[in-house]
């Protein structure tokens, strides 16, 4: 192989050629995943993957030839579970959107380590579909190009933000604090409300416990509903703001 060519994406090149593999990509990229997921992106390596298939380091290698290749695979792996069934694409407009959504959302809250980790990536063939899948289900609209883009974008930011911002309360909660740190919490916050500084904060909440507050002001305590309003919401937005994805009219051929 050479130089140039080794540079290129690991898509971009064959896998071995041998006649029965005794690994896949896809079986590396699944065990790299399972030990991301158990403990954490920083604790994936050629190594531990090994360990885990039962072979070789060095043998790895002759499938993965480094860390931004596997990560490659590895961010493949994810776009391949957000890949919603193909039914789903045949709905209206808003419903398919809403079910990538959806899907896109529920692949990272099993994975959460990639919302950061897997920050570029170089895309593959399931980011390819996903892709694709995305303007499968606007096709049947008039939107032109750009704002097709453009709401596309404004659906990834928000799914993306609010799984991270979820996976960021999640994590906080998951720490339970020691039951005199916790007693601590709680006579600072009462003595802050007392003070008479924060008789907005005081009054919105009517004098809840510091852990039910910050749950609320998290939202976990309607992480689902929480995610379907603000969906719902963005959708109504392109839609009042005169950028309603209308069916696109049949030309007559005859």
């Amino acid at each position: 192989m050479s130089t140039a060519s080794s540079k290129l994406p690991i898509w971009m090149r064959p896998a071995p050629g041998d006649r029965k593999p005794r690994f896949t990509r896809e079986a590396i990229a699944g065990a790299a995943l399972a030990i991301a997921d158990s403990d954490g992106f920083e604790a994936v390596s050629m190594r531990r993957i090994a360990d885990k298939l039962g072979a070789g380091t060095m043998t790895l290698y002759h499938y993965v030839r480094t860390k931004s290749d596997l990560v490659a695979l590895m961010d493949d792996a994810l776009m391949g579970e957000i890949l919603v069934p193909e039914d789903a694409l045949r709905k209206d407009w808003r419903s398919a959107l809403t079910a990538i959504a959806r899907r896109t959302r529920d692949v990272f809250r099993r994975h959460p380590w990639a919302l950061l980790s897997m920050q570029g990536a170089v895309p593959g063939p399931n980011g390819a579909r996903h892709f694709e899948q995305c303007l499968a289900a606007l096709s049947r609209t008039s939107l032109d190009r750009r704002t097709k883009l453009e709401l596309l974008a404004l659906v990834d930011d928000f799914v993306f933000g609010h799984a991270l911002r979820t996976a960021e309360a999640r994590s906080t909660f998951q720490k339970e604090p020691e039951a005199e740190v916790l007693a601590a919490i709680r006579s600072w916050a009462s003595a802050q409300y007392e003070s008479g500084a924060f008789p907005h904060t005081l009054a919105f909440f009517g004098g809840a416990p510091p852990e039910k507050v910050v749950a609320e002001v998290a939202g976990l305590d309607d992480e689902e509903g929480r995610f379907e309003r603000g969906l719902a919401t963005l959708l109504d937005g392109v839609v009042k703001n005169g950028r309603r994805p209308k069916r696109a009219r049949r030309v007559r051929t005859r």
